[in-house]
């Protein structure tokens, strides 16, 4: 029998997704970019389902599998955001939008597959429902339709999707291959985190300045953002992997490190550890936990949270975030530079 698609979840508002308060949207301007930006999301999300719909039966489930399992939406929100910079929501800014959406969606299956990935969204992974090969050629299906829709923006629209395609693939044949011996581990981390999760944000960001007849010099400032931005997301997270509050990350404490996906923490932990004697006993037992899925585990997990190695992760998330709001220095004073100073400002408070 045929897993059933899970029931889409309604988009987070504009203010809960990236924790604007009414303070920034005081003025009749800023609410009324507000609701462009709201009604926006609302016409994104229509589009989607419409677009990774298929006539034939089993795509059509699969496809819409990860898209009905929820999800924040904030490529598209990016785009909108930036547009607003231009002539606001326009019918290429949607389906801009809509395009680099469903890109993501397409690289999800792709990194369940390789990560051996069990549960994305709160459901189980596309190839635990039908196995590898039926997730790998879903995600095919999905590039395929994004490529439909950037395709139908005109050259200029292709050219930064090969390009930002290009740079997710290389982002991910890096972290599988891993650094090279003359590499420096860390160095090679961010550099992965740049092109697996920058590289889009940063696109979806300039796409909405292109495509909204906004000024060609504000491409530049907001592709930076996204880019450092997106790093700066993914240290988060790092250190959010390593939370016991399953309830609020949605996923066992070290599952990152349990599937031997490197983390930042764990790779500044093997640097100390070849002059911090209490650095490589905690490595080893992490290792040793690790390889044998000890029950002692959680407690070594929990020692590193704690470790300084994590909090140095944080003020590392924090400089990206902080690079990522200087590259807007260019742009007009006003709502979508409030904003998108906030957006970077809620990436980084995710982990307290």
């Amino acid at each position: 029998m045929t897993p059933a698609v899970p029931v889409a979840r309604r988009s987070k508002s504009l203010s809960s997704q990236i924790g604007l308060t009414e303070r920034i949207f005081s003025s009749a301007e800023d609410r009324a970019t507000a609701a462009d930006i709201e009604k926006g999301l609302a016409l994104v999300e229509e589009g989607l389902l419409r677009e990774v719909a298929f006539a034939d039966g089993i795509a059509d489930v699969t496809s819409r599998y990860l898209l009905s399992a929820g999800g924040k939406r904030v490529r598209p929100l990016l785009t909108l955001l930036t547009a607003q910079l231009g002539d606001g929501t326009t019918a290429e800014v949607l389906t801009a939008a809509e395009a680099v959406e469903i890109t993501h969606l397409a690289s999800l299956y792709h990194d369940d597959v390789m990560d051996e990935a069990e549960q994305r969204r709160g459901v189980p992974t596309a190839q635990s429902v039908w196995g590898n090969s039926v997730a790998i050629l879903t995600g095919d299906l999905l590039f395929g339709r994004a490529s439909k829709l950037v395709a139908s923006l005109g050259a200029r629209a292709i050219e930064l999707q090969a390009d930002t395609f290009e740079r997710l693939v290389l982002g991910q044949l890096h972290e599988t291959v891993g650094p090279q011996p003359d590499e420096d581990p860390v160095d090679h981390y961010l550099g992965v985190l740049a092109d697996k999760t920058g590289s889009l944000l940063g696109a979806a960001a300039q796409l909405g300045v292109h495509f909204s007849g906004a000024a060609r010099e504000y491409e530049e400032p907001v592709l930076l953002f996204g880019e450092r931005i997106g790093v700066a997301f993914q240290l988060v997270d790092d250190v959010l992997d390593l939370s016991p509050k399953v309830e609020e990350t949605g996923k066992v404490a070290g599952t990152d490190l349990r599937a031997g996906v490197p983390t930042l923490p764990l790779l500044y932990l093997r640097r100390r550890a070849g002059e911090d004697p209490a650095a490589a006993s905690l490595l080893e037992r992490l290792d040793t936990a690790i390889a044998d899925d000890s029950p002692a585990l959680p407690d070594a997990i929990a020692e590193l949270r704690d470790h300084e190695v994590t909090a140095v992760t944080l003020a590392e998330s924090r400089r990206w975030a902080g690079e990522a709001v200087d590259a807007l220095a260019p742009l007009p004073e006003g709502t979508v530079k409030k904003a998108l100073t906030r957006f970077a400002e809620a990436m980084v408070e995710r982990s307290s």
